[in-house]
């Protein structure tokens, strides 16, 4: 368990920046501005329990922005579990004491509500009070790893931290935003993700951006959220989201740009969205880790731009990243080739690199041949856990391709594929169990290989020979 020090006390910062008037929030009903914003905040965090830590489930994005800076405001660090499902939410109570969580909702039906959940009113309480400011040593969030390659790995963030990467961000950004108003921003990913706390709440915090209360999912949402957007808006999104909007007839106001991350974004996407919506495209990269270090426009780019202070070097296991935002470098297992100006290529991930038989390969290039293959929607090939009796790890494959069966998409691979890459367990399914920020697990993955299907429905099981 990584145990939170106590907020050290030093250097002291603004929660949030700007005038008073300055819109900090917008939905149906009109905008909210930072003076009505600090009442809030200060009004919520009088009625929060004396705790340590908390976890903000809030749906609402300008709940979870309230929340997140009346917890901070108390000295209470926000705890951003990889899911908000109840098993995963106690499970990261119980790495951290004395904790608490935080919602705008109360249960639906049957749904089991975690240990200690306090609900927020309906209608916020006010107060008045003192400049709202953090020390720069506290740690504010601990984000948590998606654990799509294993057990997620937390990581602590402090206030200073914090600042320093969205002083970056808006540096990256800054030729999608309006140099002289707020901007209004849109995001389809939750805030307790580091993306979407990144792009969603920390931006709005420090920047000249408004950010919409809600979470829109479908096409239709977005558009809906959208038509509330005083001036065309930043649309914050992931690839599995982007590929719906291309794809839907749902008619869309303007945008003043789309920001993508979560998972690799295609060049063919890239360009459909900018054809369809007349804007650009900007892929972001980072990490829980780093939290969002470079970026690029897809549509032609295909090397990454290091955001302002961010230094990427190659090392033999991945590549080590320097950053002004980051106490010490931090190591990832993506490989990159770095250009002689700085900007650097990925070329795969350690963790995704395979030998068999004296032969390489990559899951990323394995995925890939498998979604070129017309007719597939969405897919992905990942290695499977290890066999008990012999310890090997063979590759499975999971794919939605209506109209295909699994014979089909295994002729094809066969034509695209050494045999020796070719996975030993393929299925064919209606949709893939994507997180909300459209991340796999290969747990669930395996799961999907592991579940017993009726006869002759095409499925190729895993042998139980490994």
């Amino acid at each position: 368990m990584d145990a939170v020090p106590e907020p050290a006390r030093g250097a002291r910062s603004a929660l949030a920046l700007g005038p008073d008037a300055r819109a900090i929030a917008f939905g149906p009903q009109g905008s909210i501005d930072l003076a009505r914003f600090a009442r809030e905040v200060r009004g919520v965090a009088q009625t929060l329990p004396p705790a340590r830590h908390a976890v903000n489930l809030c749906e609402d994005r300008y709940r979870f922005l309230v929340a997140f800076c009346a917890a901070a405001l108390r000295g209470q660090t926000t705890l951003m579990p990889p899911s908000r499902a109840p098993a995963v939410v106690a499970e990261v109570m119980a790495q951290y004491g004395d904790s608490y969580c935080l919602g705008d909702r109360g249960p639906c039906g049957d749904e089991p509500m975690p240990h200690d959940y306090r609900l927020l009113p309906d209608v916020l309480p006010q107060a008045d009070g003192d400049a709202l400011v953090l020390d720069d040593d506290f740690h504010v969030a601990v984000g948590f790893t998606s654990g799509s390659t294993g057990r997620p790995k937390s990581n602590l963030k402090t206030w200073a931290a914090f600042r320093a990467g969205t002083l970056q961000n808006l540096a990256a950004l800054a030729d999608l935003l309006d140099a002289d108003a707020v901007t209004p921003l849109i995001a389809t990913v939750p805030p307790q993700h580091m993306y979407g706390m990144e792009m969603s709440i920390l931006l709005p915090l420090l920047g000249a951006i408004a950010v919409h209360g809600g979470r829109p999912f479908f096409p239709g949402d977005v558009a809906r959220a959208l038509c509330d957007a005083p001036t065309p808006p930043l649309l914050v999104t992931t690839p599995v989201h982007l590929r719906a909007l291309v794809e839907s007839d749902v008619a869309m106001p303007p945008l003043a740009g789309i920001v993508s991350a979560t998972a690799p974004l295609s060049a063919e996407l890239a360009q459909a969205a900018e054809a369809r919506f007349g804007c650009q495209v900007r892929e972001l990269f980072g990490s829980t880790e780093t939290c969002v270090i470079a970026r690029r426009r897809t549509a032609v780019e295909t090397a990454w731009t290091p955001l302002p202070g961010v230094r990427v070097s190659p090392q033999p296991d991945g590549a080590a990243v320097q950053a002004t935002h980051l106490a010490q470098a931090v190591v990832l297992s993506d490989l990159v080739e770095v250009h002689a100006d700085g900007r650097f290529e990925l070329r795969g991930r350690n963790a995704d690199l395979l030998e068999i038989a004296g032969k390489r390969a990559s899951l990323g290039d394995l995925t890939r041949r498998l979604l070129a293959i017309p007719g597939i929607h969405d897919g992905v090939v990942f290695q499977m856990d290890p066999c008990a009796r012999t310890g090997v790890r063979r590759i499975g494959a999971v794919a939605v391709a209506p109209g295909l069966d699994e014979a089909h998409v295994l002729a094809a691979l066969r034509t695209q594929l050494d045999p020796v890459f070719l996975p030993r367990a393929l299925r064919c399914v209606a949709d893939l169990p994507r997180n909300e920020t459209g991340k796999l697990t290969r747990e669930t993955l395996a799961n999907l290989l592991r579940t017993p299907v009726a006869d002759g429905d095409g499925d190729l099981a895993v042998s139980p020979a490994c």
